[in-house]
């Protein structure tokens, strides 16, 4: 079993420690935090996780220390992942949805003309980005459960399979049972974002749908685990509510998943705000900075030895490029967020503005150039 014997909770973890609700108490905590307590933390050995290491590392008074951090994290990640750099690309397959989350382009009241794709052009999209390189697919779309359902995707992998060495979907939350179907059909991972740990944050981005369901959502990663998921995405999607306490939160839970199910990879990604279709980046209030951005990452990785970092085009390049010495271990590279936008790109609006708009190559050759490996294929079939 993929499984530790009544692991408890991540919904009862963080209610106890109160960071899923009046989170203020941790913010008086981490301004409260100097410079010794900082230092303390840096002397600890570095990628195992405590609570109160963390809470000094994203401190205020930690942003002094990011150029050791980043010494440190840097040296970490090449002892346990080498001087490589795992490349994907998402295909997406409806801009359909329910759920009326006010951060997102593809919110069901925003008007605009949408796309569902069907086997075929799916298939197609995926063809364009084996040719481009591309072996490590992600699947995303919109809560349209009447169209991207258990069975659609089943159907789509067993084309797909041929064609890439590791499929992952970003779809709407789906129970156990239909998690190990898909994992028998050759899904192998699932990323499913809680977008914000704060309970009365949540309520008021998502007002309407399943995808309102807190609990739900938040037990979501248990069940993709023990279905035999061999990695679980999470991830926060930073300028809802303070990145401090939700990298708090975020943590506990990466740490329950670890503790409760040692054959699931824990990967945790870095999604910024974004402009959308009907949506600007304005009307939000905890944007995060770039050296946030920075200092959230090197804490994970000082935290979390063998996590995934996975770092999406949301970010400009310049930035990107920086970060993949940083502790980064997966990039996303070409991206289009439009269903069928490999094929037409032009073809209605994508869930967000892509802002790296290199192709694959092209983020290859920048790997390259920062004396890393881009990894096309990480692993074979063959070896299980």
């Amino acid at each position: 079993m993929n499984i530790t014997s009544n692991p408890p909770s991540p919904a009862l973890l963080l209610r106890e420690m109160g960071l899923d609700r009046d989170v203020n108490r941790w913010r008086d905590r981490l301004k409260g935090i100097g410079p010794t307590e900082v230092e303390r933390a840096l002397d600890s050995t570095p990628g195992f996780y405590h609570f109160e290491k963390l809470l000094a590392l994203i401190s205020p008074t930690a942003e002094s220390y990011l150029e050791p951090m980043a010494r440190m994290a840097r040296d970490l990640t090449i002892r346990r992942f080498g001087r490589t750099i795992r490349l994907y690309a998402p295909l997406y397959l409806s801009s359909f949805c329910v759920n009326r989350c006010l951060y997102c382009g593809f919110n069901a009241d925003t008007p605009f003309k949408r796309v569902r794709l069907s086997l075929r052009d799916a298939l197609a999209e995926g063809l364009i980005l084996n040719q481009s390189g591309i072996r490590d697919l992600l699947l995303v779309s919109g809560e349209d459960r009447a169209h991207v359902s258990v069975k659609f995707i089943e159907e789509l992998c067993a084309h797909l399979r041929n064609h890439f060495c590791f499929v992952s979907i970003e779809v709407h939350r789906m129970n156990l049972k239909e998690y190990a179907r898909l994992f028998e059909a050759g899904v192998e991972g699932v990323a499913l974002y809680q977008e914000t740990y704060d309970r009365d944050v949540y309520a008021k981005y998502h007002r309407q749908g399943p995808k309102a369901d807190y609990d739900k959502r938040l037990s979501g990663p248990d069940d993709i685990a023990q279905a035999g998921m061999r990695e679980v995405g999470l991830g926060v999607l930073l300028g809802l509510s303070d990145w401090r306490t939700e990298t708090l939160a975020l943590a506990e839970h990466v740490h329950h998943l670890i503790k409760s199910y040692w054959r699931t990879h824990v990967s945790i990604s870095f999604p910024r705000l974004r402009p959308a279709h009907g949506v600007s980046k304005s009307q939000f209030p905890h944007l995060v900075l770039d050296k946030e951005l920075v200092q959230m990452i090197l804490a994970l990785r000082l935290c979390f030895a063998d996590v995934g970092l996975v770092l999406s085009t949301r970010e400009p390049a310049h930035l990107r490029d920086h970060l993949i010495r940083l502790g980064i271990t997966r990039m996303s590279a070409g991206s289009r967020t439009n269903p069928g936008g490999y094929q037409y790109p032009q073809q209605g609006p994508g869930q967000f503005q892509v802002d790296d708009d290199r192709s694959a190559k092209e983020i290859a050759d920048m790997v390259r150039c920062h004396g890393l490996d881009p990894v096309w294929k990480d692993w074979d079939k063959a070896f299980l």
